[in-house]
């Protein structure tokens, strides 16, 4: 089995919790995964803690990488160009190298133009400065990560291990993903976008929870759920459960349940013989043309062909 090599990218300021996620939540994938990680100049590196990291390798390794991470650092690091330090180790990836970045880590692969034309996103807290230093990128400050192959962005922090679990389930099946998940205590996949952690006036008092109705619809998806179905479960007015939903989640109720019912799609075809019609009826989709639809929107392939990868995966 041939381990892919991941060499994470240290720069200075860098946020020694998300530096540490692709070796935490790759490590634990049976070995699919090297981990190394290296600074501009083999030398440590100063977090935004009160220490410092000493690294093993120099920039040289990012030409032996089949995925590069560039870790995040502390605002005050961040600029609308990069030094020619981090330029030169840039350089040294090899071209068709999948690179993704964590939270403002995305600064940096905008300011070395790699983002240009685009879709991306980074921490919602930075993501008016982002527009105003980049904007040939196209943001979505709303999304937990953008796969732009071959450019991965993710948002803040604990999304660090979002798009980490979504490389272990893109490059081997969401069964190993939710066996990392599992060894490293995380979901496997958290839905709704950075919506939902904005900061936001606090609730009224007794205001209810969504969480019950998602749940609810969770073991419903078959079935044609409606607006008036789920709010009539939560107990509230549609208005005010769509509202409620949208601030809880960061999705309108019908964008959450065609993401679910693509999620639940995508195991299916994973772990199942189940035809694409089939499928598409025991998560809800009312043909297979509505499946195929959907699952290529979200990911941009149809059926077969993510079943094909995958299922050679497994």
């Amino acid at each position: 089995m041939r381990r892919e090599r991941v060499v994470v990218l240290a720069l200075d300021g860098v946020y020694p919790f998300e530096l540490g996620i692709p070796s935490r939540i790759l490590g634990a994938a049976d070995g699919r995964y090297e981990v190394l990680t290296c600074s501009v100049d083999g030398r440590a590196v100063r977090t935004n803690a009160d220490f410092g990291v000493t690294v093993e390798h120099g920039p040289e390794v990012l030409a032996t990488a089949d995925t590069v991470v560039i870790a995040p650092a502390a605002p005050g690091h961040l600029a609308d160009e990069v030094s020619g330090d981090v330029l030169a180790a840039l350089a040294l990836i090899r071209p068709g190298t999948r690179i993704v970045s964590i939270c403002t880590g995305a600064f940096v692969l905008a300011a070395a133009g790699l983002l240009d034309g685009r879709r991306a996103t980074t921490h919602w807290q930075v993501a008016d400065q982002f527009r105003r230093m980049f904007p040939r990128v196209d943001l979505d400050p709303d999304v937990l990560f953008v796969d732009d192959h071959p450019f991965l962005t993710s948002a803040g922090a604990a999304s660090g291990v979002d798009i980490c679990l979504h490389l272990v389930r893109k490059d081997h099946g969401s069964r190993l993903a939710n066996s990392v998940a599992r060894r490293c205590v995380v979901p496997p996949f958290r839905d709704g976008g950075q919506a939902q952690y904005i900061e936001q006036p606090v609730p009224e008092q007794g205001a209810a929870s969504t969480a019950a109705t998602r749940a609810w619809a969770l073991e419903r998806l078959d079935e044609p759920l409606t607006l008036a179905d789920l709010s009539g479960h939560a107990r509230m007015s549609q208005r005010t459960f769509a509202r409620r939903f949208q601030g809880e989640v960061g999705l309108s109720p019908g964008r959450w349940l065609i993401q679910q019912r693509v999620v639940r799609a995508r195991h299916l075809l994973e772990s199942s013989d189940l035809t694409v019609d089939q499928i598409a009826g025991r998560v809800g989709f009312a043909t297979g043309a509505s499946l195929r639809q959907h699952l290529n929107a979200a990911i941009g392939v149809s059926p077969q062909a993510y079943r094909r990868t995958f299922q050679t995966a497994r």
